[in-house]
């Protein structure tokens, strides 16, 4: 136990994070007396090391890439990259950001609390502050763990080491690397790879897998694998990084397949980016009876509540998806559900993204899940070469693909890859939601020209009655 009274509360939530902190600033709206305890920066990992920083670079990288390709459109640019400069702005708005996100938390009535909590028992935390300082004792009525991921290690490759970078190492970098070897060719790792190509970076890719982002199909993949080679990125698959050793001028990573077979790579520095895992080690789940999966994650139902009925799980440490939307949602429906409103988890699709060149997209099913889930499925595709507006971008390479019950007409998915694809798949994600048909999308007047018409005329391309696309 902890010495010294214990400071009382209705709710403590556990990490500040996009999960943590949208939960505790509810909770806060619903009157409930709320403790919001962060051992580093409000924001937690997408808003300080992780999605805002990526954006902001993957913005600056591709307007200077735009910038210096863009002879075609009769403009020729040899713009000069300053990476230190780019990083300082980059720090800017992700301290404009999580200094709003501490603002709306106090101005919302939520008492902050630095350092790390861990459980003492299913009712009282302990908060360990920074070296010198005193623990302090929250009791609880209720909890909600929002403690989010950390990059995974790869053995022989530790994060301490100054040439192995982690995710939030590459976004802190102020010199541009000559050669780096990406570890993994899951979403972060394509990602970075596609900032640091930009930027004049030799990059080489390392991955176990026969191809990179496997989830989302061959037809989408291609895509993005044809444009990064065009960038000079260079892929190696089948292989697992083994060991890193120095030389005469920089490191060589070592791989090997699973025959045995060994390949060396020069490079001035390697980004592992294998994955995430949660961040559970610090927090004592045991001393409240907490129960974890074989990966570390929380189990949960579908109003966040773990196996102890008090305590819920928001976001990464609560496992799959770990997206920082997810997070804030699932946020949400935990923090209304202590204060004793009927929410639940119930949401028709969670909408992922991936910031490639070009952009990634999914909302709901494929239609091979959807013929497994018992629908007739039926697939209407546009492609944005035949699109107006991305030809007048410059940007042609992808589709819009929607997926629907061909009885109904109920819009059950959603795949895209091509320019604005993050900001596409809204709607795509609000007629699954609504239980919009094909019918409803298609007949809804879109703004000429815009890259949302893809979206429509995907729809009507489902139903046989395209007009820019031909129909199937």
């Amino acid at each position: 136990m902890v010495d010294g009274d214990a400071t009382e509360t209705e709710l403590v939530v556990i990490g500040a994070g996009p999960g943590g902190y949208v939960a505790a600033i509810r909770a806060a709206q619903r009157d409930l007396d709320v403790t919001l305890v962060e051992k580093g920066d409000f924001g937690g990992t997408c808003l300080n090391t992780g999605c805002i920083p990526s954006k902001a670079y993957i913005t600056a990288t591709d307007i200077a890439h735009e910038a210096s390709n863009a002879e075609l459109m009769g403009i020729s640019a040899n713009p000069e990259v300053d990476l230190s400069a780019m990083n300082e702005w980059k720090n800017g708005v992700v301290d404009q950001l999580t200094g709003g996100v501490e603002k709306l938390c106090k101005a919302n009535g939520a008492t902050l609390v630095e350092g790390t909590a861990r459980f003492v028992d299913d009712h009282t935390v302990a908060v360990d502050g920074s070296e010198g300082q005193d623990s302090e004792t929250i009791a609880f009525e209720n909890a909600i763990v929002a403690t989010g991921s950390r990059p995974i290690e790869v053995p022989g490759f530790a994060y301490s080491d100054e040439p192995v970078w982690s995710s939030t190492d590459a976004l802190a970098a102020t010199e541009i690397p000559d050669r780096l070897v990406v570890v993994g060719g899951g979403y972060i790792g394509m990602e970075l790879s596609t900032v640091f190509a930009k930027l004049g970076t030799e990059v080489m890719v390392v991955e176990m897998l026969d191809d990179i982002l496997p989830q989302y199909g061959s037809d989408v993949t291609k895509i993005i694998r044809s444009k990064a080679e065009e960038l000079g990125i260079e892929f190696n698959f089948g292989e697992g990084a083994s060991e890193w050793t120095e030389a005469d001028e920089g490191i060589v990573v070592e791989s090997e397949t699973e025959d045995g077979e060994t390949s060396s790579y020069e490079a001035d520095a390697v980004l592992v980016a294998v994955g995430r895992a949660p961040v559970t080690d610090t927090l004592d789940l045991e001393a409240a009876g907490i129960e974890t999966t074989d990966r570390g994650t929380i189990p949960t139902d579908d109003r966040m509540r773990t196996n102890v009925d008090h305590i819920h799980a928001i976001g990464d440490v609560a496992g799959d998806p770990m997206l920082a939307h997810a997070a804030s949602k699932e946020g949400i429906v935990a923090a209304e559900v202590v204060a004793g409103e009927p929410a639940a988890m119930d949401v028709q699709a969670v909408p992922a993204a991936v910031f490639t060149d070009p952009e990634i997209a999914t909302a709901g099913m494929t239609a091979a899940e959807a013929e497994e889930a018992g629908f007739d499925p039926v697939v209407g595709e546009m492609p944005f070469r035949a699109s107006g507006r991305a030809l007048t971008t410059g940007h042609t390479d992808g589709f819009v693909k929607i997926v629907a019950d061909a009885e109904s007409g109920f819009v059950l998915g959603g795949k895209i890859v091509g320019p604005e694809a993050s900001e596409l798949i809204a709607e795509v994600t609000l007629a699954i939601e609504l239980g919009a048909t094909l019918e409803d999308v298609a007949s809804t007047v879109h703004t000429h020209p815009t890259l949302a018409e893809a979206v429509m005329e995907a729809a009507e391309n489902a139903e046989g009655q395209a007009i820019h696309t031909l129909n199937r």
